[in-house]
This record gives C-alpha cells, structure tokens and sequence, in this order.
C-alpha cells in the first residue's frame, strides 16, 4: 500500500529533487512532491507526500524546523557552507570562552532581520540569485532581508574551531546564514561545516525511513 506522507531521512549529497525521483520509482506513482527544501550538503528529515498527500504539503512548508548544525569557526565560505571556496581568517591570537559564544549567539535569540544567501534560490530580475553569484554578477546588495524567528539556539559541544548548535526556527530561516552571522558576530568567520535537519513542526528524524529501507 503506498503511504500518503512519507517521512525520509535525506542523505548527504543528495538534493530534495534526487529524493523524489528515487521515491517515484520505488513506489512506481507520478505525484511526489516534497514540503521545504534542504539543501544537498545538509541531512535529515524531508517530508514527502505521494499521491493525494501532495495536497497536504502546503500545510507543512510554514511549520516550525528544528536543525542541528556544526558550525567551522575562523574561517568563511562563499556559500557559507562546505561546497563553497573556504577561507581561513587571521585567529592567530583569538580565544573564545563559551560565556564569550552565548553572548553572541544572545544578538539572534529571539529572531533578527535576517539577509539570505548569494548561493540560494531567492529571485532578482527574474533569476536566482545562485545563477547570479555562478556568473559573478551577483552583490551582497542583492541579498534580501526577512524578519526571522529564533526560538532556541543551544550550544550542544563547543571545542575550538567547531561549535554544535541546535536551532529551533520559523519557516524560511537559513541555518547558513545565521551560521556565517554568528561568526561576523564574533569578529572571526564562520561556515555551516554540517546540517541535520530533525523536526518540522511535530513531524520528527525518528520516524524517518533512510532511502535504502524503502527498496
């Protein structure tokens, strides 16, 4: 019997869209769809509806997402994560206390006025804004700010240069962004080194089929 929703722990390397084709071919069905997009580097829960559940997935998109993320501190990303050119900043002589990390993870609790990505789908001029930065026309001025919400930002482990994060969000956050924040906050560069995203909304990782149980 093919499910309506179906919860699916993303693999690393794969995009949403590489999913869905792998589900429409196991479950031999046409309409798959999926609800909030992750991004190919990044793990963890993807909603998919199949058949008369893809009518449910607009209800989803705006649910609350819970991630946990690894954040590189000292060093910058283009793409603020793995897959872009890395660049080591000058912390020769910095020390961070965790009382020196809260203080500046404090200026995002709560939520603040959030610029996305170069590298992510967002528009300008009728093209993403990721065809813009791959064909070097794209300026931070490009980037478009939204008022995001943060409800919980928890330090998991902190041991010079990773910092492991949970993040309780609103929907359209990017867990990129905040991470190159955070490290501008800190005056030392930082980059979303891994991602897993573990809840949307009551939706949870734990109930998540890994791709090679559904064959």
């Amino acid at each position: 019997m093919i499910p309506e929703l179906l919860l699916v722990d993303k693999p690393a390397g794969w995009t949403s869209h590489d999913v869905v084709a792998k589900v429409r071919g196991i479950f031999k069905i046409r309409a798959v769809g999926h609800a909030g997009t992750l991004d190919p580097f990044a793990t963890g829960l993807l909603i998919l509806g199949l058949g008369a559940g893809t009518k449910a997935l607009t209800g989803f998109v705006g649910l609350d997402k819970t991630y946990e993320a690894i954040l590189t501190l000292g060093a910058t990303s283009t793409t603020f994560d793995p897959e872009g050119e890395i660049k080591a900043c000058d912390t020769q002589h910095a020390t961070y206390s965790i009382e020196e990390i809260e203080r500046a993870l404090d200026q995002f609790r709560g939520g603040y006025a959030q610029k996305a990505p170069l590298h992510s789908a967002k528009k300008r001029g009728g093209k993403k804004l990721y065809e813009l930065a791959r064909a070097g026309t794209a300026t931070e001025d490009m980037r478009p700010i939204k008022q995001v919400k943060i409800d919980e930002i928890t330090v998991l482990s902190y041991s010079w240069p990773e910092l492991r994060l949970r993040i309780q969000c609103g929907s359209g956050t990017y867990i990129r962004s905040l991470g190159d924040d955070i490290g501008r906050a800190l005056g030392i560069g930082a980059y979303v080194h891994q991602l897993r995203r573990t809840k949307v909304g009551e939706f949870d990782i734990k109930d998540a089929k890994q791709i090679h149980e559904l064959l």
